[in-house]
């Protein structure tokens, strides 16, 4: 286990008062141990305690080559896995479980009495995976200039006559062929009235001179996520369209002037929301501005008008308000995410949020 990170988990533990906890979510596994496993319906089971004797509860369907770092406690099919966890587990102590253990272990466990209470674990995992590390950032890097690159690819596709389900796949064969193991979430490719939803599943719908197009795209890389959007015009844009673009690129700049070490998250969100209701389009700004992001491409962290955290040096988080007018036809959002620093933050997008009419062939 990477000894850095289990060491930050157990301090938080200490703080809090939880001498013991279970890590289920393979994500966390992953980031604690550098292995994924994916259990599916059968129990998988970091046991972490304050005092050290930590254990991995693991299926014998899923062997591993290397060493963990961590004892292995082995089960079959045929045993209970829950029974056996827990006689590791203090049962005069109370004890922390993560946000997705299945209902079916954690009542196993409470039946067994094993701990004198149960509380939600999964704060402390997620407050220490929401600091990246030097490498993290690096990765994080990497992978945001991968997406540059894709998104530099699929611009010039939304004049070629495709439905958003065929730019879709293109999207998804762009990350393919570029080396990603996938991409971090479903696609948004949406032509006109449907780029005025802000979570628009993609349909046969095709675009048309005039169209607004949000393409807000992810890929994993070296087991990071990437996200962006970016917004542009098939053919021409209308003068309301390039008025809502302007303002929506402003408001996402003093977002991001406003992400810095010190002010909370609140901020951010605010700085964006306040200029756009300004602007008269607050009603039409229906989201929050961000989410943190890493080995998934929603963690813990979003950056709304609610979280009074405070922004910390090697938190990683998107910034993207929109303008969505239904009735008008006309979406407009644009995200870029930043790794914050010593004194602001750093983008890690590249790519030109300057307005792009691309021409109709």
């Amino acid at each position: 286990m990477d000894q850095t990170k289990v060491s930050r988990i157990l301090e938080k533990m200490k703080e809090q008062g939880m001498p013991q906890m279970i890590i289920s979510d393979p994500p966390a596994i992953y980031y604690l141990t550098g292995k994924w496993i994916h259990p599916g319906e059968r129990l998988l089971a970091l046991y972490l305690n304050v005092n050290g004797d930590h254990k991995l509860v693991i299926n014998k369907l899923f062997p591993q080559e290397k060493d963990l770092g961590v004892e292995l406690v082995w089960y079959d099919d045929v045993e209970d896995a829950v029974e056996i966890l827990s006689r590791f587990v203090e049962k005069d102590k109370p004890i922390g479980i993560d946000k997705t253990w299945p209902a079916r272990f954690l009542l196993r466990l409470q039946e067994l009495k094993a701990g004198s209470e149960f509380r939600n674990g999964s704060l402390i995992v997620d407050y220490v995976r929401m600091v990246k590390d030097e490498h993290e950032q690096q990765l994080m890097r990497e992978a945001s200039l991968a997406n540059d690159k894709v998104m530099e690819q699929v611009i010039p596709l939304v004049v070629k006559g495709y439905t958003e389900k065929e730019l879709d796949a293109k999207v998804r064969a762009l990350y393919a062929e570029s080396g990603h193991s996938g991409v971090s979430f479903d696609p948004i490719t949406a032509y006109g009235k449907s780029g005025a939803d802000p979570h628009h599943a993609t349909d046969d719908t095709k675009g048309k001179r005039g169209d607004s197009v949000v393409i807000d795209i992810g890929g994993i890389l070296n087991d990071y996520c990437s996200d962006m959007t970016r917004t542009v015009f098939i053919g021409e844009v209308s003068d309301k369209a390039r008025e809502v673009y302007e303002v929506v690129k402003e408001a996402q700049r003093r977002g991001i002037e406003a992400a810095k070490p010190g002010n909370r998250m609140c901020d951010v969100d605010l700085a964006c929301r306040n200029y756009i209701t300004e602007k008269g389009y607050g009603e039409y700004f229906t989201h929050r501005t961000g989410h943190s992001i890493g080995m998934e491409d929603h963690e813990y962290g979003d950056v709304s008008s609610v979280n009074e955290d405070i922004i910390q040096v090697g938190q990683v988080f998107s910034i993207e308000p929109g303008i969505y007018l239904m009735d008008e036809g006309i979406g407009v959002r644009i995200e870029d995410l930043v790794l914050i620093t010593e004194d602001g933050c750093e983008v890690l997008n590249h790519f030109t949020k300057d307005l792009i009419v691309v021409p109709e062939e």
